[in-house]
């Protein structure tokens, strides 16, 4: 995920800083109305952290625990918005918070098994992931499953991340995105017939992405086809100029 810069840190730290502090003054046993304030608020700072609009979500999560500070959700929202802001101290906080008010919180452990995987705590984000799938409840175990994969194959074990990312495809077979980290993770062990396959079967399911084009250059340079490698370098330079992917390829690092 990117990291976005805001220009008033400090001020924006504070909105979500005092709340995982917090000592319990409220009553534990909240009324529904406020639970129910406390959703709402939640749910468009969700919508807003989905537009990158960082401030505004802030602004509706500290409504939102003014009306209940020990909804959970809330707190994981926030962990979200820090991650992205790379305040890294609030996102673990407010991770934490989130699951001491609900142990089986699986969305919160996914979510803060992520965060460790991308701040290399590969080991801890892993045993996040094992604890949201240990919820016979959670709704979306195939999200879980596929970021355990991706973490495990950030972490080296190439075999852990495969077992992960088929149990997600079991789950839901025509998820693109984990088709991709599987293809991706194939051409990495050098399977490359599995990767065109599940490259093709991408291309089926959804738009092409700066990610499965850069693997389309790679694989068909692999393949010795200078025509579709030049013909995907072409596709990613003209639809995601400014990528990482168009970067390598321009600069010719294709390892």
């Amino acid at each position: 995920m990117k990291k976005w810069i805001v220009m008033a840190a400090v001020l924006l730290a504070g909105c979500a800083g005092q709340p995982v502090g917090e000592s319990g003054v409220a009553n534990t046993q909240v009324d529904s109305e406020s639970r129910q304030r406390a959703r709402a608020f939640t749910d468009l700072a969700g919508a807003y952290f989905a537009r990158a609009q960082y401030k505004i979500a802030l602004d509706e999560l500290r409504k939102a625990i003014i009306a209940d500070n020990h909804f959970g959700p809330a707190y994981n929202v926030y962990g979200l918005i820090y991650m992205e802001l790379a305040e890294d101290k609030l996102a673990e906080e407010n991770f934490r918070r989130a699951i001491e008010l609900d142990r089986s919180d699986s969305e919160a452990r996914n979510n803060y098994g992520w965060f460790l995987c991308t701040r290399g705590r590969y080991d801890e984000g892993l045993e996040q992931f094992s604890a949201a799938l240990r919820n016979p409840l959670y709704t979306q175990p195939e999200q879980a499953m596929a970021n355990a994969g991706l973490c495990a194959e950030k972490k080296g074990d190439l075999a852990l991340a495969e077992a992960n990312l088929l149990k997600s495809l079991k789950l839901q077979p025509d998820n693109p995105n984990t088709i991709l980290k599987m293809a991706g993770l194939h051409f990495r062990q050098g399977r490359i017939m599995e990767t065109q396959r599940l490259l093709g079967r991408h291309a089926e399911l959804a738009p092409p992405t700066a990610e499965s084009l850069w693997l389309g250059v790679r694989l068909e340079r692999k393949l010795g086809d200078r025509a579709q490698e030049a013909a995907y370098g072409l596709q990613l330079r003209k639809r995601f100029p400014d990528s990482e992917e168009a970067r390598l390829l321009l600069s010719g690092q294709y390892e």
